[in-house]
């Protein structure tokens, strides 16, 4: 099976790719990092006209879909620009409001960016609890809507800032479909991964054919070409797993997509980080902005473990 994007998806990646790198999403990265959030709603409500978030939707709510297929090209490029905030969690919003007065209540703001909606994590921590506008937390009585967020916690990427959310609060749903959320989320995920390593190798093969040592580009050197071809490999076996999975939206499938685009973004990062040598280290350089990014989402919607769990569960008779 060939699983190759037509005009009108490649048309759509591409309209999205020439917002992002119009909007110089480093700076805006380095603005949510420091907890000023401005930019990065500016940048969110653009990213809802252009129809993203519409895409985990259906339409009798005001949204495009569902449509799995575009929302993973969507993240490809969202992660590919690194873009901050909850945007994993705002489609497993969308998925766990289902259907009826919840959704009529809160989907349409959210497809058009008025909202920002977080999601608590099975770990008791929900994304930049400070920039949503709407705080779910799944619990055992069904969804609550929280009456907002605590205090900030430290993370290994700035730019992703996890907070408790409060107790109690407004039960939404005594039912709501968790491990369909889960699938969605994971689908989301493993796009954005995708697109940080292919981020990352883009970044590195042109510094690579910028830095010289004895004379040549370093990118001459045999260690060089294929440690870079090792990450293109990984990636590209990664894309037609995601497509695939986007399809069928089986939760193994989508899980095995997650544990592929995941672990491949972190080897390229790691291949990233050697081959810059020591400016790759520095937090003003911004490579760092997907290095950081590429770790976090390893194990963000589930661990490599859980995910091959979840490959095996599916497979065992």
């Amino acid at each position: 099976m060939r699983f190759l994007l037509d005009t009108e998806q490649r048309a759509f990646a591409d309209s999205l790719h020439a917002m992002l790198t119009a909007a110089r999403t480093p700076a805006v990265i380095r603005e949510w990092s420091r907890g000023d959030h401005a930019s990065g709603r500016a940048l969110w409500r653009r990213i809802a006209e252009a129809g993203v978030f519409g895409l985990a939707v259906p339409e009798e709510f005001g949204g495009l879909g569902p449509r799995p297929v575009e929302l993973a090209i969507a993240f490809v490029e969202l992660g590919r620009h690194a873009v901050p905030g909850p945007l994993v969690e705002t489609v497993a919003a969308a998925v766990l409001l289902g259907e009826g007065p919840p959704a009529k209540r809160f989907l349409p703001g959210l497809v058009a960016g008025e909202s920002v909606a977080t999601v608590a994590a099975p770990a008791g921590y929900a994304l930049d609890g400070h920039a949503a506008t709407l705080h779910l937390a799944p619990a055992a009585g069904g969804l609550l809507l929280s009456p907002g967020p605590g205090p900030v916690r430290p993370s290994l990427d700035p730019a992703r800032r996890p907070t408790p959310l409060a107790s109690g609060g407004e039960l939404l749903t005594p039912d709501p479909p968790r491990a369909h959320a889960l699938t969605w989320a994971r689908l989301a995920t493993a796009a954005q991964a995708l697109g940080v390593g292919l981020a990352l190798l883009d970044r590195t093969v042109a510094y690579v054919g910028q830095r010289t040592q004895f004379g040549v580009p370093v990118g001459s050197f045999q260690a060089v070409k294929h440690r870079l071809a090792d990450a293109t490999i990984a990636l590209e076996f990664a894309r037609p797993l995601l497509f695939g999975a986007a399809l069928s939206l089986s939760p193994a499938d989508v899980a095995a997509a997650k544990l592929k685009a995941c672990e491949a973004a972190y080897a390229t990062a790691r291949t990233a980080l050697q081959l810059h040598g020591a400016i790759g280290y520095t937090a003003e350089y911004d490579l760092s902005l997907w290095l950081t990014k590429a770790r976090a989402l390893r194990t963000a919607w589930g661990t490599p473990e859980e995910c091959r769990d979840a490959i095996l569960q599916d497979t065992q008779p």
